[in-house]
């Protein structure tokens, strides 16, 4: 299929992903919240700027950061070599993360802890629960112990925190799985699975986001005991209006250099990393290489325009939305248009796009992208609900994540290994740019319209955007379990004659090993699901 019918099915998928969005805002602003003239052009350049973003950077993910993250996964894990593992893992995490621009703008917003501090405390805690994470697929552990230990740490270190500090460790667990990091490391961990695992389980594969979500609160808890932060404050920022379109036009050409280095500081240091890693482990041919070269060109311009749209367009819309109504008679709507919104948004976040492509090739179509869609869906909105519920009565978010995780938790030992990975994978990948830009502005303006105390109210959203789908999801794959096996019992059961004929679904087919992986197609290897249990042979450090 050639690229521009490709790209042209992919701007398809971004128009039925942003438009509803954009729908509900343009209501919204004919009705209880309009928009000034400058915030209202603004929001419909930027919906069509991230509309064609979208679909190119989705388009160049598929060329470039899948095949690359594959390849790397791969190579790491037929070398046998435990200390290479380690290395690269903790190097990549380390990296990319330290690159996420979401990141960044978080890290900006804490007064009390140096910028430079808070991004590499967190990068590191991702680069360390990288390493855990790849260790767990090449030695078969349990997803569900680690998260258990991991949350049980987080939660013994929140009961030595200050309050104020709270919310903002629980939201650097999500603003680190964006755009940048998501395609990279899941695509990594395909590629280690296919090599490391000789049981061609589906959920192998998952499972590294949800880890690589806990490093980071850990990692900012911890500098929570260190720092004083009590009586830190938040300044929102300013919303630039224009009086006429060349002020627009001069608004959106600012912008744009802007973006470009700001995603060329988070993308490039990746691409180098991968060409200097495969010129030195495994060198590919050189028409791959040009592809990969091509597909990194469409992320690069895809990604800057999605998140010049974002911040032009979504991120002033959401800051005004969220103030006219919270300080308006009628802020208690602010929870029912918070949920709808939070239904639709998910859909609109880059990395999701690159979860379900992800999930429906690796469980064979039998986790489809509609139930995914409609598990995030549906616990994105709950979460958005409950966070405008906490912007506008202050409760703590200990009472909300600390039931949440437990319920989380508590699913992971009755529902199916590959639900609970998947699960946790969602709830990274669901808090991205359109969280962080547009839904976070909508609760700071409520919050500061209320009157309320920002970095413990209107932070934390990002973390309950995290926590949501993990639960709903799960619950979706115990339903599946539950319909599954009752589909089995009635197949065994014997037939009576004149009996109804019942319609059933079959259980889902698991990949075989002799089915050709994404990471085989990068490698030019042959079969991917070799013998592992000589994983004793990894060469100590």
């Amino acid at each position: 299929m050639k690229t521009k019918t490709i790209l042209m099915e992919k701007i398809k998928e971004s128009v039925a992903s942003v438009l509803p969005v954009a729908l509900i805002i343009l209501l919204l602003s004919l009705t209880v919240t309009p928009l000034p003239n400058s915030i209202f052009i603004s929001f419909l350049f930027g919906t069509f700027t991230m509309i064609f973003g979208l679909g190119l950077f989705t388009l160049g993910v598929d060329k470039s950061m899948t095949p690359m993250g594959e390849h790397v996964g791969a190579t790491i894990t037929k070398s046998k070599k435990l200390w290479l593992v380690i290395v690269v893992s903790l190097f990549v995490g380390t990296l990319v993360t330290a690159s996420e621009p979401d990141l960044t703008v978080l890290a900006e917003a804490i007064p009390a802890i140096d910028t430079t501090t808070f991004i590499w405390a967190v990068s590191i805690g991702v680069g360390v629960f990288l390493v855990i994470a790849v260790l767990r697929i090449i030695f078969a552990i349990k997803l569900r112990y680690l998260l258990f230990i991991s949350y049980g740490i987080i939660f013994l270190l929140a009961a030595f925190v200050s309050p104020d500090f709270l919310s903002v460790a629980f939201d650097a667990g999500g603003v680190t799985t964006g755009p940048l990091t998501v395609p990279f490391i899941m695509a990594m961990g395909v590629g280690i699975a296919s090599i490391a695992s000789d049981t061609s389980e589906s959920g192998d594969s998952f499972g590294l986001m949800a880890l690589c979500s806990a490093g980071p609160i850990i990692a900012i808890l911890v500098l929570g005991l260190v720092y004083s932060v009590d009586g830190g404050t938040y300044t929102p920022e300013i919303i630039t209006e224009f009086a006429n379109s060349r002020e627009f036009g001069m608004q959106f050409l600012h912008e744009i250099p802007h973006k470009l280095m700001e995603v060329a500081t988070g993308l490039f240091p990746v691409v180098i990393f991968f060409f200097v890693f495969q010129a030195i482990f495994n060198r590919l041919p050189l028409d791959k290489t040009l592809k990969l070269i091509v597909g990194v060109i469409y992320t690069y311009v895809g990604i800057v325009l999605f998140l010049t749209g974002v911040s032009i367009g979504f991120f002033p819309v959401g800051s005004y939305i969220g103030e006219s109504l919270g300080g308006s008679s009628y802020k208690w709507l602010l929870i029912p248009i918070g949920m709808l919104l939070g239904y639709f948004i998910v859909l609109a976040e880059p990395a999701v796009h690159v979860l379900e492509k992800q999930v429906e090739e690796i469980t064979a179509g039998s986790i489809s992208p509609k139930m995914l869609r409609a598990g995030m869906s549906v616990g994105v909105s709950i979460a958005v609900g409950l966070a405008m519920f906490r912007a506008l009565t202050g409760l703590s978010i200990l009472w909300f994540v600390g039931l949440g995780y437990a319920i989380a938790l508590g699913l992971s030992f009755i529902v199916p290994e590959v639900f609970t990975s998947i699960a946790f994978d969602s709830g990274g990948v669901a808090s991205g740019a359109m969280t962080s830009t547009f839904l976070m502005p909508l609760a700071v303006g409520a919050t500061y319209a209320v009157g309320g105390n920002i970095m413990t109210d209107a932070f934390g959203l990002i973390a309950m955007v995290a926590l949501l789908p993990p639960i709903t999801i799960q619950i979706l794959g115990l339903i599946y379990q539950i319909k599954t096996k009752r589909a089995e019992r009635i197949m065994e059961a014997p037939i009576e004659e004149g009996g109804d004929i019942i319609e059933m679904t079959p259980p889902p087919a698991e990949p075989t090993s002799e089915s050709k992986t994404p990471a085989e197609k990068v490698c030019g290897g042959g079969q991917a699901s070799e013998d592992y249990s000589d994983i004793i042979e990894f060469t100590l450090p």
